[in-house]
């Protein structure tokens, strides 16, 4: 009993042993493709199969078409087609497409990025705006140079601050005493305090007093004036009599 199960043990072991050495034997190496059980050489990156390979020739490759590519070695019969940075997607051209390398995009100004496939953005989406009363936290992070990867991040404005949305940074609320002026209305999280200069009411009083009894004095003197001419002139009239002609002097 023992000896069976020995010998159905070994048999077994060896069974796996010869499959696993079939499995080697037919398999390609990483630098070949299968083309009816025939292994071939690959093509370079850049490159696609013209002619495979035959049991006196080696596989034979041409570089790939204009706007195709392929990044890796292969035995394919065909490139792939380059990617179009679409507009409609919000999306640019960082790196052209080349024969070893597809087209890699990027998001167009005011866009980032929410969709990456192989460093490449597929698909972009506006930048948030920060709402008055908040300030811009943090701006879009750079994945790598010129690409935006991250939304804008907003922050609330504290208290005795303001922002309209646009800025990095809140502001402090005037204080219209340094200043010199007064108070109208007080500063919120979105404005800043609004100042005025206010002249008080006494003041406006005694100015215009002033200008009014001024008025009515320079009235007073010209009106003495004219009254003390016009007295004088009718006195010279009546002193004034011009002598009358005699016969005599006839």
């Amino acid at each position: 009993m023992d000896m069976l199960l020995l010998r159905t043990n070994i048999l077994t072991v060896a069974i796996t042993i010869a499959a696993n050495l079939g499995l080697c034997f037919c398999g390609c190496a990483r630098a070949e493709y299968d083309i009816d059980g025939e292994c071939c050489p690959m093509c370079a990156p850049g490159n696609h199969v013209y002619w495979h390979c035959t049991v006196d020739t080696s596989t034979t490759c041409v570089p790939c078409p204009a706007s195709t590519y392929t990044d890796e070695p292969n035995g394919l019969l065909s490139c792939f087609p380059c990617t179009v940075c679409d507009a409609v997607h919000q999306l640019k051209v960082q790196k052209a497409c080349t024969r070893s390398a597809d087209t890699i995009c990027e998001p167009q100004e005011g866009f980032h990025c929410v969709k990456l496939n192989k460093g490449s953005c597929t698909l972009a989406v506006e930048h948030s705006e920060c709402k008055p009363g908040q300030y811009i936290k943090q701006t879009v992070s750079l994945l790598f140079t010129g690409t935006s990867f991250s939304d804008t991040v907003c922050a609330n404005c504290t208290y005795g601050t303001y922002s309209d949305g646009s800025l990095m940074a809140c502001l402090p609320h005037s204080k219209c005493e340094t200043m010199g002026l007064t108070e109208v209305n007080a500063g919120t999280a979105s404005s800043d305090t609004k100042c005025e200069k206010v002249i008080l009411v006494g003041v406006i009083v005694g100015v215009t007093t002033a200008v009014f009894v001024a008025v009515v004095v320079a009235f007073m003197v010209a009106y003495n004036i004219y009254k003390n001419r016009k007295a004088r002139g009718s006195n010279e009239s009546v002193c004034y009599r011009p002598q009358q002609a005699t016969d005599e002097d006839s």
